[in-house]
């Protein structure tokens, strides 16, 4: 049976269809021939001037790794038939000694990934071919030259030489000539080049170069299956997130030829300006070229525009080339193209990669034109685009100079560019940044005491910390460019220095970094600022009028709260109050609250906060005018806001020390002090904080923070109605895991909020709700319910929890390797885990609207500004989702291309909510909520 089994295998391996002529496919066909090999296909069907040629199918690629590095069975065959018709077509034989036929081999797979995989050109060369070439064209140097692309090429792609190991035998060559351009080298000369060539090849090898032509298009076929799996072309699928398995196609194409002489040439052209989205031809050609002198940097093309000057025939050739394929296709496209002896040849097309500027401009104007509707202009514009858009970015043309390479990566925390002097304390960070001085914050980790000067800096950099640090979370926040977790990186404090890659740093030194990719480089490279302009309006009035998430912004201020509703947010999802304790001049009474040995004075410190606190949220309401502002209670726990126990128990053996030798009165009364500060944090010290005294527990057990914080939102509220701007607070207890925990703290809140009420005598809903973020909280959503207003998903402590990960520790540690070998999909605290994450969202809200019909829910965790978590948020059916100000943008555009992808769906959508007001919030004793 086995031995059945394997030949009716074999039988349909060798009865498969590999090899598809271009004229036997279409641009539907793309999974299979690859984007290349599909427009080729579509271009050869609209009869433009392309080389014949045959593409082998990604499905080949794939049976190709299955067999472990062995071609599938019958692929030569069928690549031998496909040669014979394409032979026909363009009059010429491949291997033929008169006038031989060479072919370019390319990588061509779905997904369109520019420059990540190996080409080869005028492959077919051997000795005897090679004097077909030149007789045929009459032109030895052309027929050296030629040979000489075609050794290097496969010699790199094939053979695993170094391509610079070629150049620098043709750069020997000119200079021994006193030559700087490589045509101004003769045939003569360029005939010793490839004999050098070869000689290196047989050196490297020991076997020498192949001389038939057969053999060459076999081992260039497998090297172009073997670039699916190089290092360039992993590592780009991995930022684009494309999947490893589709596999690429091989394009084999007739050779046209743009060194010929002065009459041909070669270029590269997009049918819009790819950097800015302007409605004109763009690109470069140079005459007597093949197609990597273009890219190549050894000769400076020319602007397309040139090429009407030279040939207005051929220009307008072109350009009405250009134009038919942008109305075929529907969007701006790339082109390469081979001039021939005053003969235009288009060689490939593609759709163009674009900046986000471009992206969205090109959109809009479209629509204008009929090429596309409004919703195709949603669906084209990438949500990471965007970030271009808000943020400053790096100026591509510097990245092109030589020199220009990371120093090191870390982990893309908050997106933007940034370059500045390196500064190691926020306390540096703040005096030279308010004096007008851009600087880099570098330090091991950030902690709340950083706040001040991380705020004043231009970037931060931390060696430890992931995507949900601290150093993370504010900097988006704040809209500041941040790489974390940058372990590569030596970091010496002390001495302010920072090694890497053998490199030292110096506090003052310059510094660039790329929190979009997390890429960390020495010096200053230029900045491209952000670009906002009426087209992105355009687009984001678009997404509004399909999306039906609310999106929210994370805001702990007035300036970000204002930022944010610029961006079209629309409330405030999660306030978090402790962020606004965090701030200089209110920390010490923090410290004096928690520290307070005396009940009195506890309760004047939670006076002095309280004060400051409510003006704090009269600036929120003022600002939001009316929309949802959901204010989280405190959530952290108390030892946060105290010195860290390692530095004061420093401080402490160095004072004590001090005081042994001084004896001072001074000294002493500072070391009494210390000494008590440390025994205070001594005993608010947990082994695993995170899921100690903190969220709901910390109301419980310290009642009177509670009540001053609901004080605060309410009497705040109150003043700001009474100067007619209409306000909607909304109280969040987080961390609540069983049902009493939120019935206590919700009673105490409506209580409190109706006494504040009832003295400034005026009407506001009270509505308190909860966070999501405890496993047993999300299976007990039935009985939590009834007890609230709303649920909003703390996604990233609901992740931590279940998954029983540190993620500050986990995203360092393990995480990225994970990922790497494929043992999870993707970082579960970047997208949402929805085999198991969202399988607990789902039965929370499933269960949540069942037991409260119409209960609000939105998520508030740092997943709500990313694309596939806000697309799965539309499909639970969720009301909102809530992200950091800058992703406001972002999360408008994807919940709208979500609303196009599908309809809500799942076992909630039958409880969907409807708008305003929600669930009966309480009003006044008389009118408690249920």
């Amino acid at each position: 049976m086995r031995r059945a089994t394997i030949r009716q295998e074999g039988d349909e391996t060798m009865s498969k269809k590999w090899v598809y002529l271009f004229e036997e496919g279409d641009q539907s066909m793309r999974q299979l021939l690859g984007g290349k090999g599909a427009n080729l296909a579509e271009m050869s069907k609209m009869d433009l001037p392309v080389p014949a040629g045959f593409t082998i199918t990604t499905e080949a690629c794939i049976e190709y790794t299955r067999l472990g590095g062995k071609l599938p069975e019958g692929l030569m065959d069928q690549v031998r038939e496909a040669m014979t018709k394409v032979e026909g077509q363009m009059n010429r034989s491949f291997g033929a000694v008169v006038d031989p036929l060479l072919v370019s081999v390319r990588s061509g797979a779905a997904v369109s990934m520019p420059g990540m995989m190996d080409t080869i050109l005028n492959l077919g060369l051997n000795r005897q071919t090679l004097l077909g070439l030149a007789d045929a064209t009459n032109n030895p140097r052309f027929a050296y030259d030629a040979n000489r692309r075609f050794i290097m090429m496969f010699g790199d792609v094939v053979l695993d030489i170094a391509k610079t190991r070629f150049e620098k035998v043709l750069s020997e060559h000119k200079k021994r000539l006193g030559v700087k351009l490589d045509t101004q080298v003769g045939s003569a000369a360029m005939q010793e080049v490839c004999n050098d060539y070869l000689a290196l090849v047989l050196k490297e090898t020991g076997a020498g170069f192949p001389g038939d032509p057969w053999k060459q298009l076999e081992m260039a076929i497998e090297a172009v299956f073997k670039s699916w799996n190089n290092e360039r072309a992993f590592t780009y699928r991995k930022r684009e997130r494309i999947s490893d398995d589709l596999g690429t196609a091989v394009n084999v194409q007739a050779m046209v030829y743009g060194n010929l002489g002065n009459d041909s040439g070669t270029g590269v052209a997009f049918t819009r300006d790819p950097a800015t989205g302007e409605h004109k031809l763009y690109g470069e050609y140079l005459m007597n070229a093949q197609g990597e002198d273009v890219v190549a940097g050894v000769r400076t093309p020319h602007p397309i525009s040139d090429l009407r000057a030279q040939s207005a025939a051929l220009y307008e050739e072109f350009d009405a080339i250009g134009r038919g394929l942008e109305r075929h296709f529907r969007d701006m496209m790339d082109l390469e193209f081979t001039i021939e002896r005053g003969r235009l040849w288009i060689l490939q097309c593609r759709v163009g990669k674009r900046t986000g500027a471009a992206a969205v401009r090109m959109a809009v104007e479209m629509v204008d034109e009929g090429l596309i509707d409004r919703n195709e202009a949603i669906r084209r514009v990438h949500p990471s685009q965007l970030d271009q858009l808000l943020h400053p970015r790096l100026d591509p043309q510097a990245m092109h100079d030589e020199g220009v390479r990371p120093l090191v990566t870390g982990i893309a925390a908050s997106p933007g560019a940034a370059v500045g002097k390196i500064v190691f304390s926020a306390d540096d960070a703040e005096r030279l940044g308010k004096a007008g001085e851009p600087v880099i914050l570098v330090r091991e980790e950030t902690s709340p005491d950083d706040v001040h000067g991380m705020l004043e800096a231009k970037g931060i950099l931390t060696a430890r910390g992931g995507k949900t640090s601290h150093a993370a979370v504010v900097a988006r926040g704040f809209g500041i460019p941040c790489v974390a977790g940058c372990e590569s990186l030596e970091i010496d404090e002390e001495a302010q220095e920072i090694h890497a890659r053998g490199e030292t740093f110096k506090a003052g030194d310059w510094m660039t970094l790329d929190g979009s990719d997390g890429r960390i480089y020495g010096g200053q490279i230029p900045l491209i600022p952000p670009e906002v302009t009426g087209w992105f309006g355009r687009l984001m009035g678009w997404c509004d009028e399909v999306r039906e998430l609310e999106v929210r912004t994370n805001a702990d201020n007035a300036r970000d709260a204002r930022q944010a509703v610029e961006f079209g947010a629309q409330g405030i999802g999660l306030c978090r109050t402790e962020h606004m304790f965090f701030e200089t001049d209110r920390l010490p009474i923090v410290r004096e609250m928690i520290l307070a040995e005396a009940e009195d004075k506890r309760l004047a410190a939670l006076n002095k906060l309280q004060s400051v606190q409510q003006d704090d949220f009269e600036e929120l309401f003022e600002v939001l005018e009316g929309r949802p502002v959901t204010i989280r209670l405190l959530d952290p726990p108390l030892h946060e806001f105290l010195p860290s126990y390692p530095e004061l128990l420093q401080q402490v053996t160095e004072l004590k020390l001090a005081n042994n030798v001084l004896q001072g009165r001074a000294l002493g009364a500072v070391l009494a002090e210390r000494e008590k500060l440390l025994h205070a944090v001594e005993s608010m010290r947990e082994s695993n904080p995170m899921l100690g005294l903190r969220g709901v527990r910390l109301s419980l057990m310290f009642p009177g923070i509670v009540e001053m914080q609901t004080r605060a939102i309410y009497r705040a509220a109150c003043k700001v109605a009474r100067r007619g701007v209409p306000v909607n607070p909304e109280v969040m207890v987080p961390l609540v895991g069983h049902v009493n925990e939120l019935k206590i703290i919700r009673a105490r809140v409506i209580e409190i909020a109706e006494e504040a009420i009832g003295e400034q005598r005026c009407d506001i809903a009270i509505r308190v709700g909860t966070m999501i973020e405890v496993p047993r909280a999300a299976l007990t959503a039935h009985e939590i319910a009834q007890e609230a207003d709303f649920f909003s998903f703390g996604t990233n402590d609901l992740t931590q929890m279940t998954f029983g990960v540190s993620r500050d520790d986990a995203e360092g540690a393990f995480l990225q390797a994970y990922v790497e070998r494929k043992i999870l999909p993707a970082n579960p605290f970047e997208s949402i885990d929805i085999a198991g994450i969202g399988r607990l969202m789902r039965f929370a809200v499933t269960e949540g609207r069942q037991a409260r019909p119409g209960l609000k829910c939105g998520i508030c965790g740092e997943h709500g500004g990313e694309p596939a978590s806000i697309a799965f948020c539309h499909e639970l059916g969720l009301n909102y989702v809530s992200c950091s100000p800058f992703r406001v943008p972002v999360a408008r555009l994807a919940a709208a291309q979500a609303a196009l992808d599908g309809p809500r769906g799942g076992a909630s959508a039958a409880a969907l909510p409807k708008p305003e007001p929600q669930a009966k919030p309480a009003r006044s004793r008389a009118k408690k909520a249920s």
